[in-house]
C-alpha cells in the first residue's frame, strides 16, 4: 500500500497522547491495514485456510521426512587407526594438563589447559601463578572456542590468493634487502603493547639491524591516560599495582576493576577475600568499605558499599576536592568548584581514608585523563598505601609510549610517503583504529604491507 506524506501529515494532525503504532498505515488509519489486520486473527483462519487439520499434518509430516532425508546422504569412509608408537604419557581417556599462560592487554594471565588426546578442551585459571590464583575470566573460558573457530587464518594469502611460504619468504627478504641501503627508513613495525621479553629482543635486534626503522604500539584499550598520569606524578614510567587483599578501605574513581583491565582476575580474588565471613566475622580481618563514583552502572559499582553517580567529566574535579581533604597531596592552585550535594559522600570518604592510613587504596580508571591518576598516586602516597597497598614497580611493557601518538605518528609517515615496507604483528588497527585517521585506507599508501594474526 502507498501514501503520500500530504494525506499522511493530514490524518495525523489531530492525534494526541501516547500510543505505540507498528506502522505508519496503522497510525494513520487505512481502511485496507485494518481489513488485513482482521482477517489475520484466530477466527478467520478457517475463511483464509482451505486446508483441514489432518491434510495439514500430513503435509507437515512428508516435509519432515523429505528434511530427513537431505542428511542421508553417503559420507566418505573414515578408518579410526590407533598408534603404531604412542606419543608419551597419553592414555586414551585420560586428560593432560599443561600450564600456560594467556596475554590480554599486554598482560599474562596463567592457565591451566585440559587437553583430550592431544585436544584442548577446558580452561582453568592456574592456582600457582600470581594472576590468576586458580581463577579465569571470560576471555579466557572463550579462548577454547577460538582455537577451533574455523575462521581462523589457515594459509598465507597474497592480495586473496593463497601462496607457499616460500613465496612470502622470497618477498620479504627482497623487501628487506632493499632497506638495507638507507638503514631502514622506510621500515615501520606495528604491534600492540609488548610485555614478551623474548619478543622484545627480537624487536630490538631488528631494529639494531636498520637504524633508521621505528617500531609503532598501538591496541584500542591501550592505558595511555594512566601511564602519563604516573610519568607526571613521578617523572619516570612505573607500573602501579594494588592488593585489594590488605585493603580496608577502597575509593575507586570511575575505575571498574573487578571488570576491567589485565589484573582484575587477582583483584576479584582479593577484593572477596576481605568479604567472606563466618559468622558474623570476616575470615580475614576487617570487612572491606568500597566507595564507587562512577558515570555508568558498573560491576565494581554493584558492588559498591557507598556508589556515587556522577558525570564522568567531572570526576576530575571530585578527585581534586578529594586530594586537597588529605593534607599534603594537592595544591589548591585553582578554585574549586561548589558540589552540592556531594559534600556529604566526600566527607565519609576522606574521615575513612585518614582513619585507614596504610590500608587504603585510591584508584583511577583507565579511561581518566593523567591528571585523575596522578592525584590518585599523589593521595595513595600521603596515606601511607605506598609500599604496603599500593605497589610502584618497573613497567612491565618493555617500552612504554603513549599508543595514540605512536598512531598518529605511523599515519602522518604514511601520509608522507616514506613506509615501503609495514610489518603488522597482532591486532586489527584498519577496524579498532580511530575513524578520523582512516587507516584502512592510507594503507594503499604502503607498498607492502604484511600482517601476522588469527584472523
Amino acid at each position: 500500500m502507498s501514501h503520500d506524506a500530504a494525506s499522511l501529515r493530514e490524518q495525523l494532525a489531530g492525534k494526541h497522547g501516547r500510543r505505540y503504532w507498528r506502522s505508519l498505515e496503522e497510525l494513520a488509519g487505512a481502511t485496507d491495514f485494518d481489513a488485513k489486520l482482521a482477517h489475520e486473527l484466530p477466527r478467520f483462519a478457517s475463511v483464509l485456510d482451505t486446508v483441514d487439520r489432518r491434510q495439514f499434518l500430513k503435509l507437515m509430516s512428508a516435509s519432515l521426512a523429505l528434511g530427513g532425508l537431505g542428511a542421508c546422504t553417503r559420507q566418505p569412509a573414515e578408518k579410526v587407526v590407533p598408534y603404531v608408537r604412542a606419543p608419551e604419557d597419553i592414555v586414551p581417556g585420560h586428560p593432560l594438563y599443561f600450564a600456560t599462560a594467556m596475554p590480554l592487554g599486554g598482560a599474562a594471565t596463567g592457565l591451566l589447559v585440559e587437553t583430550h588426546m592431544g585436544r584442548p578442551t577446558k580452561v582453568e585459571g592456574n592456582p600457582d601463578h600470581p594472576a590468576s590464583l586458580g581463577a579465569t575470566d571470560t576471555f579466557a573460558q572463550a579462548a577454547i572456542l577460538e582455537l577451533y573457530d574455523p575462521d581462523r587464518s589457515q594459509v598465507v594469502t597474497s592480495a586473496g590468493e593463497i601462496r607457499p611460504w616460500h613465496a612470502f619468504v622470497g618477498a620479504l627478504r627482497a623487501a628487506l634487502e632493499a632497506q638495507h641501503e638507507n638503514g631502514g627508513a622506510g621500515l615501520r613495525l606495528l604491534t600492540e603493547t609488548v610485555t614478551s621479553p623474548t619478543l622484545a629482543d627480537q624487536i630490538q635486534r631488528l631494529l639494531a639491524a636498520f637504524p633508521q626503522a621505528k617500531w609503532h604500539q598501538y591496541e584500542p584499550a591501550a592505558r595511555d591516560g594512566s601511564q602519563a598520569g604516573v610519568r607526571a606524578a613521578l617523572g619516570a614510567d612505573a607500573e602501579v599495582q594494588y592488593r585489594f587483599d590488605a585493603a580496608d578501605v577502597i575509593v575507586a574513581l570511575d575505575a571498574d576493576f573487578l571488570a576491567c583491565g589485565p589484573a582484575a582476575v587477582r583483584h576479584v580474588r582479593d577484593f572477596s577475600a576481605k568479604r567472606r565471613v563466618a559468622g558474623a566475622e570476616p575470615i580475614r580481618g576487617t570487612m572491606n568499605r568500597l566507595y564507587v563514583i562512577e558515570s555508568t552502572p558498573s560491576v565494581t559499582g554493584g558492588k559498591a558499599d557507598h556508589r556515587l553517580p556522577l558525570r564522568a567529566g567531572a570526576v576530575e574535579d571530585l578527585a581534586r576536592r578529594l586530594a586537597f581533604r588529605i593534607p599534603g597531596a594537592a595544591t589548591a592552585t585553582t578554585a574549586l568548584t561548589t558540589m552540592p550535594g556531594y559534600e556529604n559522600w566526600i566527607d565519609a570518604a576522606v574521615r575513612d581514608l585518614l582513619t585507614h592510613r596504610g590500608s587504603s587504596i585510591v584508584i583511577a580508571g583507565d579511561q581518566q585523563p593523567p591528571v585523575v591518576h596522578a592525584l590518585a598516586l599523589a593521595m595513595n602516597y600521603q596515606l601511607g598505601n605506598v609500599g604496603k597497598t599500593v605497589l610502584v614497580t618497573d613497567p612491565v611493557a618493555a617500552q612504554p609510549v603513549e599508543q595514540m601518538a605512536s598512531l598518529r605518528e605511523l599515519v602522518q609517515a604514511i601520509d608522507g610517503e616514506t613506509v615501503q615496507l609495514l610489518l603488522i604483528l597482532g591486532g586489527n588497527p584498519a577496524f579498532t583504529a580511530p575513524a578520523d585517521l582512516h587507516f584502512s585506507d592510507k594503507l594503499a599508501k604502503v607498498g607492502m604491507r604484511i600482517h601476522l594474526g588469527l584472523y
